[in-house]
């Protein structure tokens, strides 16, 4: 159990370990309480921008110098994960988009998240937003796909298109 979330949010009391759904969980020790921490992951949308002839990956800031990724972000309350993956891409890039068609949905465990993956085609000039880093253009035929998180994304994009997986 985290030491981060020691309490029931509800009523204060200790939580502890106790078996839901078949699996051990964070439960509030109050048996008239009834709270269990599920740990739902938090969704997320992607978006493989293709703009020309090249796809574009983006590095955040305080990554590592070598390391890109997708636009990606959060997906808010009440907000459609076509509409999400858009305004992510306006929010990082500066760019209008048309989402192509949903590339797939992947479980990111590490950050204890689920992915929604697009494939998008974008216009207009980049404009590098406030999380980014920089981004750099990949000709498609160089795009290569990475072992975990949206990597998946891309090699599932690249063996639809008859690329390299």
């Amino acid at each position: 159990m985290s030491d981060a979330f020691r309490f029931c949010p509800r009523c204060g009391a200790a939580l502890t370990q106790a078996v839901h759904g078949g699996r051990p969980r964070p439960a509030c020790a109050q048996a008239s309480c009834g709270f269990v921490q599920w740990g739902n992951p938090t969704p997320v949308v992607a978006a493989i921008v293709e703009h020309g002839d090249d796809v574009l990956l983006v590095r955040g800031k305080g990554w590592p110098e070598k390391l890109y990724g997708l636009v990606s972000g959060f997906l808010e309350a009440a907000e459609k994960p076509e509409d999400g993956v858009l305004r992510e891409l306006r929010e990082e890039l500066g760019l209008e988009g048309t989402v192509v068609r949903l590339v797939g949905v992947y479980p990111f465990e590490l950050r204890n998240e689920v992915i929604v993956a697009y494939h998008v085609r974008a216009s207009g000039e980049v404009t590098v937003g406030d999380e980014l880093e920089g981004y750099k253009r990949v000709p498609r035929s160089k795009l290569r796909p990475w072992p975990f998180g949206t990597g998946l994304a891309v090699a599932d994009f690249l063996a639809a298109r008859g690329g390299v997986t």
